[in-house]
């Protein structure tokens, strides 16, 4: 073979190392970051926190670049087992400013709460108020089903005349311009929570859900095969993120077989942590670096995280 068609080959060959497809297989390889969280306060943003008890996953970069705190565009988080909760006002929040804030959506002003082990979902349709009391639960799909069982126009009861005109939900509310995780059945409101988050995105099956007085309880589970717990190097520590494997960015550094232990400085309570203001939190905290090579961060909630910083920041304990 001539130099030209030898350089021609090898051209093609780095074009198709390049392409979507094989960046996808590298996402889906071993590489990927693993996950492991125990009790955080997870922040969507300033208001809206999920309540995460336990988290097991990995981080899948969204392009050929490793996944990168900075950019909550660059990984989506994939969950094989997780327990996390979300309070009825935060999730009514959620609802308000992401899923219906698109211009001209007919739904405005949500209020959740729980009523007797149901939901109740109060707003304005096309600037008339309702109310909506339903049963919450969990399609074959892995989304979240509200089926209404007492629908209240203007505070009026409205079930009854709308099946005397053959009419429902789905006819009366059009959703154009909605995220593809919400949708109207009939009746039914049909949500997808991994698709109703904002960025970085999620990945996961919801097979259980659980309403309580002061949240919604979702239990994720994969299809995968069993995904072990991973060993995080304190084992002392209740309340903690563990990222291990795969390349990891954050700030200006960047770690090759990442072994990244985020621990709360106060175990007294879960760790309030919000990711578009982890630096704060990490100037505010301290590192220790381990004999080998992987990192552990102390920091401080989020909450907290202005008033230690006025004090010098988090010191560490010597034994």
């Amino acid at each position: 073979m001539s130099r030209v068609g030898s350089a021609v080959r090898l051209i093609a060959l780095l074009e198709i190392a390049a392409s979507p497809l094989c960046a996808q297989a590298s996402r889906d390889g071993a590489a990927n970051v693993q996950v492991e969280m125990r009790h955080v306060d997870y922040r969507v943003d300033s208001t809206i926190t999920l309540q995460i008890s336990y988290l097991r996953g990995e981080l899948h970069p969204t392009s050929a670049k490793p996944p990168y705190f900075d950019d909550k565009k660059s990984f989506t988080l994939a969950i094989d087992s997780a327990t996390i909760a979300i309070s009825p006002a935060a999730l009514g929040d959620l609802l308000n400013n992401y899923v219906f804030s698109y211009p001209g959506s007919p739904l405005r002003h949500l209020s959740l709460s729980v009523e007797q082990g149901q939901l109740k979902q109060k707003g304005q349709l096309h600037g008339i108020s309702f109310t909506v009391l339903g049963d919450l639960t969990v399609t074959p799909e892995g989304n979240l089903r509200l089926h209404p069982t007492d629908i209240k126009t203007a505070g009026i009861k409205v079930g009854g005349l709308m099946k005397l005109f053959g009419l429902n939900l789905e006819k009366l509310v059009k959703l154009r311009g909605a995220p593809a995780g919400v949708q109207i059945e009939e009746n039914d409101f049909i949500l997808s929570p991994a698709a109703l988050l904002p960025p970085p995105r999620v990945q996961g099956r919801v097979t259980q859900v659980q309403v309580r007085d002061s949240a919604v309880i979702n239990l994720f589970r994969s299809e995968r095969a069993k995904v072990e717990p991973m060993h995080p190097p304190d084992p002392e520590a209740k309340n903690y993120m563990f990222y291990r494997g795969g390349t990891l960015k954050f700030g200006k550094l960047t770690m090759v077989d990442a072994d990244l232990m985020i621990v709360d400085a106060d175990q007294k309570d879960p760790f309030d942590f919000f990711l578009d203001a982890y630096n704060q939190q990490l100037v505010a905290g301290y590192d220790q670096n381990l004999p080998d090579h992987g990192l552990i961060v102390h920091m401080p909630d989020y909450r907290q995280t202005a008033k230690v910083r006025e004090k010098g920041g988090l010191r560490p304990t010597t034994p």
